[in-house]
């Protein structure tokens, strides 16, 4: 029954069972191939634009199409033109159109970093450290000297770069008209901001957004207020002062002696939409600002007391080196003048026995006459 089926699909040109339609030409032709191995024109089989989907016997048919023996997978599968490239003296098999010229890497290029593990990481900390530790203690005071100055010249190199990461660029500067006060009302609000209690504190921090959105809070019931600056250095009062009037648009009344500072809001105020300015940090990041300054202040002290350290070396150095000849001479003299050490045991011997004399001569004891032994000092014997 089956058979007949598929003789009736053969003759029609078509499989009764299958949907697929297969001309009677092709399947004539790839039966006759699949049945006569070795005249088979394999050009024609391997640029056929017949597709494996189509056939009816995909067990037989496929594998002998494309080349392949029964044992190898059909992945091995493949239409595409295989081409020789012989560019730069080599041979090389590539599949379709002959690539470019491939870039070869030369045998000295760095490889890629393999990545490590805790443990080499670990070993080459101790390395390092073991490196610094041998530095520090070397008996030589230059190399101490000079590990001491490359060390801080490269912290003060991270933290310039920290410092110019959290620089924000000012924004261009809106159109403000400040108000013209008279003396009467600069004297009122002056006598009115140091009446009231209200105040904005500027730490360590400085000026940043917080400080011009407490200012804004403030106004908001009041026309005055006081910034209390502290810690301040001297001078620093008069700068937060421009800082303010820029940030917050409003008029200095008057700056105390003790780095206070009253602001006036202004006749026509309205309270901004934005309080916090954009070009302003964070409380945070002017936290971390103001550690940055400080440790590279130090630091730049620091510097300057390890060159003046290695300069005196230097000089030390140089001293010595032109006395060395002096101080070698003056030895060799020393040797040859004055009495040797073994002269004044003799020269005490001497001395004890003109004491006796004395002594039997006048009747008086030998500690009353002459120099005690002890001012002579340790004698050698």
């Amino acid at each position: 029954m089956l058979f007949r089926n598929f003789w009736a699909g053969f003759c029609n040109g078509y499989i009764s069972k299958s949907s697929y339609y297969l001309p009677r030409r092709t399947f004539v032709s790839h039966l006759a191939k699949s049945h006569s191995p070795i005249d088979r024109n394999w050009k024609s089989i391997l640029y056929t634009s017949y597709s494996t989907s189509y056939s009816p016997f995909p067990r037989l048919f496929t594998h002998e199409m494309h080349g392949l023996k029964r044992w190898q997978p059909t992945r091995y599968i493949s239409n595409a033109l295989v081409t020789v490239d012989t560019s730069d003296g080599v041979a090389r098999f590539c599949l379709g159109k002959p690539t470019e010229k491939l870039k070869i890497q030369p045998k000295g290029m760095q490889k890629v970093k393999k990545k490590m593990s805790r443990k080499e990481k670990l070993n080459e900390l101790k390395w390092y450290r073991l490196k610094a530790k041998k530095k520090m203690k070397s008996p030589n005071p230059e190399v101490r000297i000079r590990y001491k100055l490359e060390k801080a010249k490269r912290k003060e190199e991270w933290l310039i770069e920290k410092l110019q990461k959290l620089e924000m660029p000012k924004a261009p500067e809106s159109e403000h008209d400040p108000e013209i006060l008279t003396e009467e009302e600069k004297f009122y609000l002056k006598r009115t901001g140091e009446k009231k209690k209200n105040y904005v504190p500027v730490g360590r921090r400085g000026v940043f957004g917080g400080v011009v959105l407490n200012m804004h809070l403030h106004w908001k019931k009041h026309e005055t207020v006081k910034v209390i600056c502290r810690p301040c250095r001297p001078g620093q009062v008069n700068e937060y002062a421009k800082e303010l009037t820029r940030l917050s648009k409003g008029t200095v009344i008057d700056i105390k002696i003790d780095n206070t500072i009253i602001f006036y809001r202004g006749k026509n105020y309205v309270q901004p939409k934005i309080m916090s300015p954009l070009d302003t940090l964070s409380k945070q990041k002017a936290l971390d600002k103001y550690k940055f300054e400080q440790s590279l202040e130090h630091t730049g002290q620091f510097i300057e007391k390890l060159e003046k350290e290695l300069e005196d070396y230097y000089k030390h150095v140089a001293m010595y080196k032109n006395l060395e000849p002096i101080l070698s001479k003056s030895s060799t003299t020393t040797e040859q003048v004055g009495p040797k050490p073994a002269e004044f045991g003799n020269i005490y011997l001497t001395i004890l026995a003109v004491k006796e004399r004395i002594c039997t001569a006048t009747s008086l004891k030998l500690d009353q006459v002459g120099p005690k032994p002890a001012e002579f000092g340790n004698i050698p014997n």
